[in-house]
């Protein structure tokens, strides 16, 4: 059953209210520590009729507000969840996108770019934690039959190699990998769920 119980409503755009919700994560965390830390959370804003925003479009205000959901918060939690992952050795997942290494036809230049920055974050935290006992790993979807798919996803399913579009069982698949023993001697990487998209 989930309820208040075990949900944390926070705002990643607000340093702030991510700081309240750290503590608030902290106070609810056994003294086993925390095993897993999913950065998953991600904005991408969308043009008139959900065109693609391009990095001379895109208002300063809202370079701020993507970078702050899509990569400023996984670092501030963790760091401010450092002492937790470390006691129970824990695994650190950020979830990255293909759109973070190729201009892609929907994803805007503030959502391409703080994917990137996420990619090189979890290389730097990978070096710097896993002396600690903490894997850092990422993976990179392409295209997942959500219900965020932009119109015209059709065409680009053409060119992937696989043919088709990725599910969310997929791509759950690959964390729950990186966060069990499983993956034991993995860090730093990042895993591309994408049918072949990338090569």
């Amino acid at each position: 059953m989930a309820g208040p119980e075990d949900h944390l409503q926070i705002d990643l755009s607000d340093p702030d209210d991510t700081r309240r919700a750290i503590d608030e994560v902290r106070e609810r965390l056994p003294a086993s520590g925390l095993d897993a830390l999913v950065n998953n959370a991600a904005i991408s804003p969308k043009g008139p009729g959900g065109a693609r925003v391009g990095a001379l479009d895109t208002p300063l205000a809202d370079w701020l507000k993507v970078f702050h959901v899509n990569f400023f918060a996984s670092a501030m939690l963790a760091r401010g969840l450092l002492k937790e992952l470390e006691a129970a050795k824990g695994s650190i997942v950020n979830v990255t996108s293909i759109a973070g290494s190729r201009v892609h036809p929907f994803a805007g230049a503030a959502y391409a770019t703080s994917k990137a920055a996420l990619a090189a974050l979890t290389r730097e935290m990978a070096s710097e934690l896993g002396p600690r006992g903490i894997r850092v790993n990422a993976i990179s979807p392409g295209e997942i039959d959500t219900a965020i798919l932009s119109p015209g996803t059709e065409k680009i399913v053409a060119q992937i190699p696989m043919r088709r579009l990725g599910t969310p069982e997929e791509v759950a698949k690959a964390i729950y990998f990186l966060c069990t023993e499983q993956s034991s001697y993995v860090n730093g990487a990042e895993i591309h769920i994408n049918g072949g998209q990338h090569v």
